[in-house]
């Protein structure tokens, strides 16, 4: 199988970040960050998309919430390069259309090897919850490039709520997640014409 446990720690001036992730869990995790609501998407991702997640963060608050989200967002794409090993075997592609009440997010992707990130979404509210609603794009930007994956997120709804319209995001991002390392019996080697990924 191609999937391994991962554990990353990236440690600078700014912040320092222990990520642990088993693309192959149950939907366990143990997460501080010393944001709530981050905690709280990071919570949703991990059980939503069946992984094993431990997120330790210790990040400069007292300037903003930028560089805790960002590196955090490297970190875990760095895990996740690392947990799919050399990805034979793997359904490669993902995707999801996640309601959460008025909230409809498409998250689509490809675990090709080179990243690439499309964000299309509005948010009507700087902040939720400590977590500035500018950092989702950051986020999931740093994810992407990390993790050497072509990542789009589209809102497809009107939203009258950020928390909603954030948690769709996370959580359709963790759907898409699970189908893509989803192995397939039919598939040898890697899914390419290439023979690489």
């Amino acid at each position: 199988m191609a999937l391994t446990t991962q554990c990353i720690t990236r440690k600078t001036k700014e912040t320092d970040i222990t990520v642990e992730l088993n693309l192959n869990g149950t939907g366990q995790y143990q997460i501080d960050t010393g944001i709530g609501f981050f905690n709280h998407m990071l919570e949703g991702f991990a059980r939503h998309g069946l992984f094993d997640l431990k997120v330790t963060v210790k990040g400069d608050l007292d300037v903003d919430c930028h560089h805790t989200i960002e590196d955090t967002g490297i970190v875990l794409g760095q895990a996740i390069a690392g947990a799919l090993g050399d990805k034979e075997g793997i359904r490669r592609y993902g995707h999801m259309i996640l309601p959460m009440d008025e909230a409809l997010v498409l998250c689509a992707l490809d675990l090709s090897g080179r990243p690439y990130f499309v964000f299309d979404a509005d948010f009507s509210t700087p902040q939720v919850g400590g977590f500035d609603t500018e950092m989702v794009r950051e986020f999931f930007y740093a994810v992407s490039y990390n993790a050497g994956m072509n990542l789009h997120i589209k809102q497809l709804s009107d939203s009258a709520n950020n928390h909603h319209l954030m948690e769709a995001m996370f959580k359709s991002f963790a759907k898409a997640l699970d189908m893509a390392t989803q192995t397939d019996d039919r598939i040898t080697g890697v899914l390419s014409t290439k023979g690489a990924l």
